[in-house]
């Protein structure tokens, strides 16, 4: 009984171990011409509210390396990226969902996807390195109309379609998956093997 406990205790503390253990980077640090603006930390959201503590944006570290070839491919273009959203703590995605009860924008906080929550899903735009500018793309940030669909074209113009082909293609080329419903968010690929995080900005160096 002894020995069945002691393997059953062994089981959990290695489990807790690997949810909380983390590999998460500061994307200013590990890249500072990359462009953040957490629209979280600040009011400039669909909440109208400041959910982050920190305007700090964080990635796991297996992001950086492709963050870092898309940023210079794109600089040989004359553009660079603009980061709106990655790592969310457990309880900001608590106040989303909270708000927005749909799967299709705001995971669930217990169940489903959770990526924002893993650290390895970006949300981003384009800009112009010479005005600093955003390119035009179909919708604002945190706009939920079948406007803001990855392939919709529906009261689009084309200089917003090229955009988003532009944007799509090169995350894509370097590891990325798109989501449907949202022209800015991609995933990881293979997100499925990062473990999902519940920790606060305020334990993050």
């Amino acid at each position: 009984m002894m020995k069945i406990f002691k393997s059953t205790l062994l089981t959990f503390l290695v489990l807790v171990s690997l949810l909380n253990s983390h590999q998460l980077i500061d994307i200013k640090k590990a890249n500072p011409t990359i462009i953040i603006d957490l629209r979280y930390a600040t009011t400039q959201n669909f909440t109208g509210k400041k959910i982050y503590t920190k305007n700090i944006c964080y990635v796991q570290q297996d992001i950086v390396p492709l963050l870092d070839s898309i940023q210079k491919e794109l600089n040989q273009q004359g553009l660079g990226l603009k980061i709106w959203d990655a790592y969310r703590p457990k309880e900001a995605q608590q106040a989303f969902w909270d708000i927005v009860h749909d799967e299709h924008y705001v995971s669930h906080p217990t169940k489903g996807r959770r990526v924002h929550l893993r650290g390895v899903a970006i949300d981003v735009t384009l800009i112009d390195l010479k005005t600093g500018k955003e390119l035009l793309m179909p919708t604002e940030f945190d706009n939920f109309s079948l406007k803001a669909h990855a392939n919709s074209l529906t009261g689009i113009n084309q200089e917003a379609i090229n955009n988003r082909k532009k944007l799509q293609h090169i995350m894509i080329k370097h590891g990325f998956k798109p989501v449907t419903t949202e022209w800015w968010h991609f995933d990881k690929i293979n997100w499925q093997k990062y473990p999902i995080l519940d920790i606060k900005f305020e334990e993050l160096d």
